[in-house]
């Protein structure tokens, strides 16, 4: 950022801030009110894979810690902390559901979700899942909310296996969990 003359947020002083802040479990993030600092070169790509400054975060542990610190207002992204907020670059969604447990059948089923960084969902009222397909392929993209407003991809084995389960119930194909009915496609879109 030309003209500025402060210190440039970075990765190092973001996990500073979040060691500095203490906090077990999540941080509570929604109370905390930083400065906007400007964006920094971290970007979550389709995929999951967490880059800064071009190369893949290879730690597990810090990638975890980053993801505890994430929100996101309208279309954007920020990482948050105490003292500061920077904007990083999501490419879809910042999580990927990677596999999902049912308990229960038909409309007492549940679906229990973990994703790519063991953050746990049941999708139900609180944590809708929804379909949106490509308008010129047609391709579904399943989503899953995972914690405040941030949703996870469910990945194509995950998503084949919802299919598996799925029924149809006023004129769509979808699936139960907690109660809640959550359409995947129109019943009249389906191949005979």
């Amino acid at each position: 950022m030309s003209g500025q003359k402060s210190v440039t947020p970075s990765a190092e002083s973001l996990v500073a801030s979040v060691k500095a802040a203490k906090t077990r479990g999540l941080p509570p993030v929604e109370k905390w009110n930083p400065p906007f600092c400007g964006d920094i070169d971290m970007q979550i790509k389709r995929d999951g894979t967490w880059f800064y400054e071009g190369t893949p975060i290879g730690r597990i542990g810090l990638v975890k810690l980053f993801s505890s610190i994430l929100i996101r207002e309208d279309d954007d992204y920020f990482l948050v902390t105490p003292v500061e907020k920077v904007g990083i670059t999501v490419e879809d969604a910042p999580f990927i559901a990677v596999d999902f447990e049912i308990s229960g059948k038909g409309e007492d089923q549940r679906l229990t979700f973990v994703t790519n960084l063991d953050d746990v969902s049941e999708a139900g009222p609180d944590a809708p899942i929804r379909v949106v397909r490509d308008a010129q392929s047609g391709e579904p993209s399943p989503y899953i909310l995972i914690r405040r407003n941030l949703e996870a991809l469910i990945d194509r084995k995950s998503f084949y296996r919802l299919v598996e389960i799925g029924v149809h119930h006023d004129g769509w194909f979808g699936v139960w969990s907690a109660g809640e009915f959550f359409g995947i496609i129109p019943s009249d879109e389906l191949p005979d």
